[in-house]
């Protein structure tokens, strides 16, 4: 052995010779993948500061209704016409209104709290659908090439070719009329919007994994396995998956704020969650026509709104650099 190996091994506790550990000498932990992804995350302060808001959010809008009773706030749909002055304007905020009233009297404190049971609702269950169906178009196309990649590529084509907003404006304005759509299958309200946000989306994630099979399934263990003769399902679901894993979850939560951007366009154009549920869109709609006489209808969904994209920003940014392993390179 080495004069530099031997010296390694005893700086490790270990003695040259046999190769045990010595008593008393220090030992050497292994780290499993999730603890050296959570060292490498921690050190983002940043991103850690997000994640801690995120958390504090979900647990605000998962225990609204009890927040909101706790703090002897109405209900956020209460209309209390004696919450405004003698001239019908809204108040501000107060002892009794913490963010004060909207036009109508309702309490602009709950209708906060439970707008945020809706943007991560909808930003949630959109962003799960999207991914599951990127995935699996993505690794379609990428895998069996040919006339399939060419249906999913030009699919997404067109659905790239128009602006975003637009494509989700003109989908949730048809689907917000009469029975909704695929034959009332999704109603008009929080469904239709879910059911919007997913399908502009989709393509993003979808052109990513397409991407990223089309350069694994040259590599040599996927070229292995086919020579002992693994099928296309066990080579897509054994092989290329697991080595997909990284980047959809990135991704994710990437498009998560868009989506979340997203719902409260479709709310301030009124297309998207109807009258009376609270939504912060809706709330920033109402608030445009009487932000000079009650700004703290517009100040407080905008904050919420803004905390929440910019936390979720941080902690996909975190989650790219603590998964990325070329980092530091």
């Amino acid at each position: 052995m080495s004069t530099g190996a031997s010296q390694v091994l005893e700086d490790a506790g270990v003695d040259p010779l046999t190769q045990q550990p010595e008593p008393g000498g220090r030992r050497i932990e292994s780290r499993t993948p999730w603890q050296l992804f959570w060292r490498a995350f921690r050190q983002d302060k940043v991103a850690v500061a997000g994640l801690i808001f995120i958390i504090a959010l979900i647990v605000v809008a998962i225990f609204a209704p009890l927040i909101v009773k706790l703090v002897g706030a109405p209900p956020p749909n209460k209309i209390d016409s004696t919450a405004l002055d003698d001239f019908g304007t809204p108040t501000g905020p107060s002892a009794e209104h913490w963010f004060g009233v909207d036009p109508l009297g309702r309490d602009v404190f709950a209708r906060t709290l439970y707008g945020a049971r809706v943007s991560l609702l909808v930003a949630i269950v959109s962003t799960g659908i999207a991914t599951v169906v990127g995935v699996v178009a993505g690794l379609t196309a990428g895998y069996f090439r040919g006339w399939v990649d060419s249906i999913v590529s030009r699919t997404m084509d067109v659905l790239l070719a128009f602006p975003v907003l637009l494509l989700a404006l003109g989908l949730a304005s048809a689907c917000s009329l009469g029975d909704g759509c695929m034959g009332g299958l999704i109603q008009p309200g929080v469904p239709v919007v879910i059911f919007v946000i997913a399908l502009v989306s989709w393509t993003y994630i979808g052109r990513i994994i397409r991407g990223q099979v089309l350069s694994l399934r040259e590599k040599e263990f996927v070229e292995s396995s086919r020579s002992l003769g693994a099928g296309d399902t066990r080579i897509i679901f054994r092989e290329l998956l697991p080595n997909l894993v990284v980047p959809i979850i990135v991704y994710a939560t990437l498009i998560l704020p868009t989506n979340i951007l997203f719902e409260a366009s479709l709310s301030f154009l009124g297309v998207g969650v109807q009258p009376p549920t609270a939504s912060w869109g809706a709330m920033i709609s109402d608030a445009t026509g009487v932000f000079d006489t009650a700004w703290w209808y517009m100040l407080f969904p905008g904050l919420a709104l803004l905390f929440t994209v910019l936390a979720f920003n941080l902690v996909g940014d975190g989650l790219s650099d603590a998964l990325n392993p070329r980092k530091g390179d």
